[in-house]
């Protein structure tokens, strides 16, 4: 299909955890914004989050979907997650402009999606990746979200992607499974240095990666839209406080400045984490030397350290991409996918 002039394109991500939006007009981004959707409590939760977008429908405008929420262990598999959200989407879209991002299978109309749930699921990585690469030719697309973070190599404006599945792309490193703010810390290490001795961590959920930025100075609280981890204070003196009963202890109990340390080695064990996957998906695509890091998603201060590591450029997705201020490319950067299909769909 041809975009007609000034058509409004809507992009959405439905994710697990957020609901992404990004408004087009005329193949410029206007509007984006990313909402607390917990989708493991039920649709209903999703519904409550895309209430608050409605008023950003008018003009009747062209819908189009990616979606991670199919993994969401609210559905007994990912084919019926798939199915359950395309149901959602039908029910609270209707009409007829309803597209679906089937990644490798392109866009496809709502009645047919349901025979591409594995094209479908979770394919948001597949958009963002792909706008990247037909924008800026060669270079390593890095999304880091509050989650998992996506790297993808692409060369002569196409992708080079290895795996496709999330389960492919945990094994060729195309998929961390680690984010900027709700990842638990136990999941980035076993141990840490207390006072110079390696501590064995809490095997429990007391603190998230939201807290190392906390502490650390690099996280936009406007990214952290879930309770802390003791549904405590979310503040400087309550992330050291969770961190702190990670090796047993209370805040007290160490200076600012040693939890402060602590903080940074957790989030030093995080980037050498995503710097591995980064290293194989790099070396496997045997990306030149020149070629930029592309960084996506609220976990960009991480990314920047990366590009740095690799010795790379780094440039911000929000700035490769036709928006209407530097303030919508920041949000647009933080809902990619939802502005990629957007944009995807609007040059089609």
């Amino acid at each position: 299909m041809v975009a007609e002039e000034k058509q409004t394109v809507i992009g959405w991500d439905i994710g697990g955890a957020h609901l992404k939006m990004a408004r087009t007009e005329n193949g410029q981004i206007t509007h984006a914004r990313t909402v607390k959707a917990p989708m493991w409590l039920g649709l209903d939760q999703v519904r409550a989050a895309l209430d608050q977008f409605r008023p950003l429908f008018q003009g009747n405008p062209i819908h189009v979907f990616t979606m991670t929420g199919e993994l969401s262990d609210g559905f007994p598999s990912r084919g019926a997650g798939v199915r359950h959200i395309l149901d959602f989407i039908k029910a609270e879209f209707g009409g007829d402009d309803l597209q679906v991002y089937g990644g490798r299978a392109g866009f496809v109309d709502l009645s047919d999606a349901y025979d591409l749930g594995p094209d479908i699921a979770s394919a948001n990585w597949h958009a963002t990746a792909a706008l990247s690469a037909s924008i800026k030719g060669e270079g390593l697309f890095v999304d880091m979200g509050s989650t998992t973070t996506d790297i993808l190599a692409f060369q002569n404006g196409r992708l080079c992607n290895n795996g496709y599945s999330d389960a492919e792309r945990l094994l060729t490193g195309e998929l961390v499974y680690t984010g900027f703010t709700r990842s638990a810390l136990i999941g980035i290490a076993e141990r840490v240095p207390v006072r110079g001795t390696m501590t064995p961590l809490m095997n429990e959920y007391f603190a998230n990666t939201a807290d190392l930025g906390r502490i650390l100075g690099t996280l936009d609280e406007a990214d952290d839209q879930y309770p802390a981890a003791d549904r405590r204070a979310k503040s400087r003196g309550g992330s050291i406080g969770r961190i702190a009963r990670m090796v047993g202890r209370d805040g007290t109990d160490l200076s600012e400045g040693e939890w402060i340390d602590v903080a940074r080695w957790f989030a030093e064990h995080q980037l050498r984490m995503i710097h591995d996957g980064a290293f194989r998906v790099s070396g496997n695509a045997a990306l030149s030397p020149v070629a930029p890091v592309v960084g996506a998603g609220i976990g960009r201060p991480q990314i920047m350290q990366l590009a740095k590591r690799l010795e790379r450029p780094y440039v911000d997705f929000g700035m490769i991409i036709p928006a209407a201020s530097n303030e919508i490319r920041d949000q647009a950067s933080k809902a990619a996918p939802a502005a990629a299909v957007a944009l995807l769909w609007s040059k089609s």
